[in-house]
């Protein structure tokens, strides 16, 4: 097959694209350049998609001995997944952009442009593994290196994009095989650092990098009761669950923490109270993604959600109502914020993903 390599830099994508050489394809290699900033270097661990990611993509393809292109994509990467990044946190949402950039650049763009000049497939550097099964039906699963799983970024894909993707880190023991078979290949990125954080929040000041951008909204934070009890620079930089940086005066009755508990940026109010009131049973998420054929959507299935990245799954049932998914929960859970994408798993196995709504 001719397949197009993602390679960002880091030693996953250089090994992941490696590996599609010795299975045979006909493989090329493409830096996605995703910063505005060509001046743009780190050296370090925060961020990705610099210059110096650039050149270590290069560098890794001429030991690979495959043809290198850049392509620049920072307008597409501002406009879907920057854009949104802001506009979420402006609507008082909680978005995770890593899920936005898979669906939008890597696994929308990307493909979209590989299918164009005539590949078959992509290959990049995610942990996770994709199940053929011989009735056809195609299954995503996690990762084996549990530590390192992707499938939750991944869910967004959707099964059309999951056919022509290929993730040959999927069955890795761990992070130390593949560093150790990134040094035996001669790839320089062996000892790479790995990049961590939103990748343009360089310096992973997240508060400073909304306030920069959408200027500073002085308002007040209230107790449940609707009594002043702080203030802040702007309620669109707080998220349900959040218990530090709040700076408020006057402690609570009973001397326990308090936590944001709403989001109010019509109004421009933050609302704390005890941990008790972020419980919930109910997850509701619109713009579904099913990627299991052979689930009925509309059927309660047992199932795992996931709310974070590497969140613990929390076990309930889950049904499709048209684009939305509904997963009660066995036992309540905290710290839920709209905005967050919830993927439901069957054991390993991804089912489909949405966006949490309420």
């Amino acid at each position: 097959m001719r397949v197009l390599a993602a390679l960002s830099g880091g030693v996953d994508s250089a090994v992941a694209a490696a590996r599609a050489v010795d299975a045979g394809h006909d493989v090329t290699g493409v830096h996605m350049a995703l910063s505005r900033n060509r001046d743009l270097y780190r050296s370090g661990s925060r961020g990705c998609c610099s210059i110096e990611d650039a050149n270590d993509a290069r560098r890794a393809a001429d030991i690979l001995g495959i043809p290198y292109y850049v392509w620049d994509l920072s307008d597409e990467f501002h406009d879907t997944v920057v854009s949104d990044f802001l506009s979420e946190y402006e609507a008082g949402r909680t978005p995770n952009p890593c899920v936005r950039c898979n669906e939008h650049i890597k696994f929308d763009t990307l493909l979209e442009r590989a299918s164009a000049l005539g590949f078959d497939a992509v290959a990049t550097g995610h942990y996770a593994r994709i199940d053929l099964r011989e009735d056809g039906v195609r299954e995503l699963h996690r990762a084996a290196d549990a530590a390192k799983d992707q499938s939750y970024v991944l869910a967004v894909m959707g099964p059309d994009k999951l056919a022509r993707s290929m993730f040959p880190l999927g069955t890795v023991a761990s992070k130390t095989e593949v560093r150790a078979e990134a040094a035996a290949r001669g790839l320089g990125v062996s000892n790479k650092p790995d990049s961590y954080d939103i990748c343009f929040v360089a310096d992973g000041d997240t508060k400073g990098f909304l306030e920069r951008e959408l200027g500073e909204r002085p308002g007040e934070i209230v107790d449940q009761d609707g009594a002043v009890v702080g203030a802040h620079s702007g309620a669109y930089s707080y998220t349900v669950g959040q218990r530090k940086g709040l700076g408020l005066g006057n402690p609570a009755a009973d001397g326990k923490p308090r936590y944001v508990t709403g989001v109010d940026t019509v109004r421009n109010v933050v609302t704390v109270g005890p941990e008790t009131l972020l419980s919930v049973s109910t997850l509701v998420g619109d713009r579904a993604v099913w990627l299991a054929p052979d689930v009925p959507a509309d059927e309660a299935t047992r199932c795992e959600a996931q709310v974070r990245a590497h969140g613990a799954p929390l076990p309930g049932v889950v049904t499709r109502e048209g684009d939305r998914l509904v997963v009660q929960l066995d036992e309540p859970t905290r710290g839920i914020a709209a905005g967050q994408s919830l993927v439901v798993y069957a054991g390993t196995r991804v089912l489909g993903q949405a966006t949490i709504v309420r």
